[in-house]
């Protein structure tokens, strides 16, 4: 029990280190995948695609839990950070994982902007602050 507990530990203490952000949804792996694409989509960002890993993992004969991964973001927003640095372009668009973990529940994992910063230390501020909140308010509107 206690390896477990430390274990536990370890691996938040890496997923808060890494900008890791974790929150469980009310809803189905598709009902989230389908509010958080109709809230990006209102907020007048591009859902570039969404990425069916349990779809991809059964096409190679493997099994594994629901897990969809949404790629989207706003064109406009992203050009003005990979002209600052344009390596910004390995980290952009943005990404939400939405999955089935081992205990059945379904969860919402992103990295939040702070991790861009760290990695392209030209980003200013201002815009990290703007993705980290639109991703936090998009999430927390999805799992309700």
């Amino acid at each position: 029990m206690i390896k477990k507990i430390l274990l536990m530990m370890l691996l938040s203490a890496a997923l808060f280190s890494s900008g890791i952000v974790i929150k469980e949804s009310a809803n189905s792996v598709n009902k989230t995948v389908l509010k958080i694409k109709n809230i990006v989509t209102k907020k007048g960002l591009k859902v570039f695609t969404v990425v069916n890993h349990q779809a991809n993992a059964k096409n190679v004969g493997m099994k594994m839990r629901k897990a969809k991964l949404l790629i989207f973001g706003n064109p406009k927003m992203g050009t003005r950070l990979m002209h600052l640095d344009i390596l910004t372009g390995l980290d952009l668009p943005m990404k939400i994982l939405v999955y089935k973990d081992a205990d059945k529940k379904v969860k919402v994992a992103y990295r939040n902007g702070s991790w861009l910063k760290e990695e392209h230390p030209l980003l200013k501020k201002k815009m990290i602050l703007k993705i980290n909140n639109a991703l936090n308010n998009i999430t927390n509107k999805a799992i309700q």
